[in-house]
């Protein structure tokens, strides 16, 4: 249901769920909530498409992307004593001429 204000423009049913048609419409509006009221979700043709967030808070969603997570899991691993040898096999070597 879309609610219409006193200037005739159609508004989002809920300030955090959008039609990109409104979205696009009042995109500086769609991104100052994302920075003041959290993320902001844009559907198009009735399913979500879409979250506008700030970059602030898509920064800390992706985290660092060192690789430590993956070092902590292992290391707290009741099986790390584990040795794993990759197997190899021998890869042929063509001859070339030069």
């Amino acid at each position: 249901m879309i609610r219409i204000n006193e200037a005739d423009t159609a508004t989002p049913p809920s300030p955090a769920s959008w039609r990109l048609q409104d979205a696009k419409a009042r995109f500086s509006e769609l991104v100052r909530l994302a920075h003041s009221e959290g993320p902001q979700h844009v559907t198009l043709h009735g399913r979500e498409a879409v979250v506008v967030v700030d970059a602030g808070e898509f920064r800390r969603m992706q985290g660092q992307r060192s690789g430590q997570l993956l070092v902590d899991a292992i290391a707290s691993s009741p099986h790390r004593e584990i040795e794993i040898e990759p197997a190899r096999s021998a890869m042929p070597v063509r001859d070339l001429v030069l």
